[in-house]
């Protein structure tokens, strides 16, 4: 049996950005923390993990399922991220750690930057700019269009995209959109169920997809083949959505005529490392250093919205946001109540012995809640008076995970 001890909960943030989150655990009197500003692999990452209870990670910290083994202490993890690929989710789960991520606070800033990049692509700025500073003057109309009218293609329609979506129409662009998933469209953006039927016609193409194996170099030759000429393709989503090499060869050939890429195969682990890139000499390419979700409003909103979820999962044991648990909602516990957290195999008469208990030990539940998913089960108790003797029964209930007196 555990019972939380603020105190003792030892908290690491890994690579460290903003100073909202922790003003946040600090008001809720979690003080037993440590920040460090990188990232670990391997073996010095299980080291740095012995007996932390909470830790919060970006998308460089790989929590897989063997770092995962070898730390029992944890409790639960933040990701300060849209993503949760770095994180081993089904083991976490397996091992009763709830993950929590932060899925739309960066919306707005990933949208602008697609905007930015759409004008900057459209009028040549990059290269136009590189040229001034090596004293070159390039004032010439040739190859520099306005976004008016022109045709934005994007590839998965979510929440992001629909914001990029609204924008793009703003600026008198027409919308068409592609999604496995059945989305409403806002505004005037018009579906396609296939899609090479959107690229003959596209000029600019955004991707912003999942890391998941079926989107593995989707847009490859016969993607670019079916591209129209002097056409622009933007990606803010992963590395490996697009052949690189593809790329490379259609930018050669003119037939895109300009690129924006804010992801790589290999990024430096700081800014102190060097970066390299086979595109790095092209300047009809526009490279950022992974920074679609990199401004100030964003990374305080993100920090904010996964913190207050950590905490309210320590605190309460609420499980709404989490990505890998079943989701249980609950209010803050009353002053005079004992809340238990019951998590336990998916069986049958689990929830029927535990109700049995209490009545047997002639305790009232005040509140009761489970949600389950196809492994496990997850309860919360609030109850008025709780014994050892109880809790030991409660432990010792048939498929018994864990239990925790909050």
């Amino acid at each position: 049996m555990v019972k939380l001890d603020k105190d003792k909960l030892k908290i690491k943030l890994l690579e460290w950005i903003n100073e909202t989150a922790l003003v946040n655990f600090n008001e809720n009197w979690f003080t037993n923390t440590e920040i460090i500003a990188w990232s670990f692999e391997g073996e010095e990452l299980k080291t740095e993990l012995s007996g932390v209870g909470v830790v919060w990670i970006r998308s460089r910290t790989k929590l897989t399922k063997d770092v995962l083994n070898e730390n029992t202490d944890l409790v639960a993890i933040g990701c300060f991220c849209i993503w949760t690929n770095q994180v081993d989710l089904e083991t976490a789960k397996l091992k009763w750690i709830p993950v929590f991520n932060s899925p739309f606070s960066n919306t707005r800033s990933v949208a602008e930057l697609v905007i930015a990049d759409i004008v900057m692509l459209l009028r040549g700025i990059f290269n136009k700019s590189v040229n001034a500073h090596n004293w070159v003057w390039i004032k010439s109309a040739k190859n520099s269009f306005e976004v008016k009218w022109k045709t934005l293609w994007i590839i998965w329609y979510g929440h992001i995209w629909t914001q990029v979506s609204v924008l793009a129409e703003a600026f008198g662009m027409n919308v068409v959109y592609y999604d496995v998933v059945s989305q409403l469209p806002i505004w005037n953006a018009i579906k396609y169920n296939k899609l090479a039927d959107m690229l003959s016609i596209a000029d600019v193409v955004t991707l912003h997809v999942p890391g998941l194996p079926s989107t593995v170099n989707m847009f490859g030759k016969k993607e670019f083949d079916a591209m129209k000429e002097w056409s622009f393709l933007i990606n803010l989503a992963r590395w490996n959505v697009v052949d690189i090499a593809e790329l490379k060869k259609n930018l050669d050939s003119g037939k895109v005529l300009w690129a924006a890429i804010d992801v790589f195969p290999v990024e430096p682990k700081s800014n102190k490392d060097k970066f390299v890139s086979e595109l790095q000499w092209d300047y009809n390419v526009i490279m950022t250093p992974h920074i679609g979700w990199s401004t100030e409003e964003a990374q305080t909103n993100i920090w904010v919205e996964v913190s207050d979820n950590l905490i309210k999962y320590l605190l309460n044991g609420d499980t709404l946001w989490s990505v890998n648990f079943p989701r249980v909602s609950v209010n803050k516990k009353c002053d005079n109540c004992i809340r238990i957290q019951h998590i336990h195999q998916n069986i049958p008469g689990v929830l029927a012995e535990i109700n049995k208990i209490f009545g047997d030990d002639d305790i009232n539940i005040l509140f009761e809640y489970l949600q389950t998913d196809d492994k496990i089960g997850y309860c919360i108790f609030d109850v008025e008076k709780i014994s050892k003797d109880t809790l030991d029964k409660l432990k010792n209930v048939k498929g018994t995970l864990k239990t925790r007196v909050i």
